[in-house]
């Protein structure tokens, strides 16, 4: 016996209410992002600041060496991108550092556009 499609019953002169619910989740805001920044001074020695990139921020040498020469030539540089709280730890380790060893450097944060 063959068998039979099932036929969709047409209830529009019922009174039941058939819409769908949907939940709706609130976006949660991402917090700000702030950019930490290294500045050219004149007396820093290029090797403490590729030394202050690879301890402080994980790069590599080649990675540190790079960013040493942007800010070298273009007088800033942005190190890493990371929350409030990161960036304004970073930014107290550099600045800690810099100080303890004598050297002018400075290192500064600024909230990500």
């Amino acid at each position: 016996m063959p068998l039979q499609p099932l036929m969709m019953t047409d209830h529009s002169d019922d009174d039941t209410d058939a819409g769908v619910l949907t939940k709706t989740k609130p976006k949660t805001k991402r917090p700000p992002r702030y950019k930490v920044l290294l500045l050219n001074d004149d007396y820093t020695p290029m090797e403490f600041v590729v030394m202050v990139l690879e301890r402080f921020f994980g790069m590599t040498h080649a990675q540190a060496f790079e960013i040493m020469l942007t800010v070298h030539k273009k007088g800033v540089a942005v190190v890493g991108v990371f929350s409030h709280e990161i960036a304004e730890t970073k930014v107290g380790q550099v600045m800690d550092f810099a100080r303890r060893h004598q050297h002018p450097l400075q290192c500064t944060m600024e909230k990500e556009e």
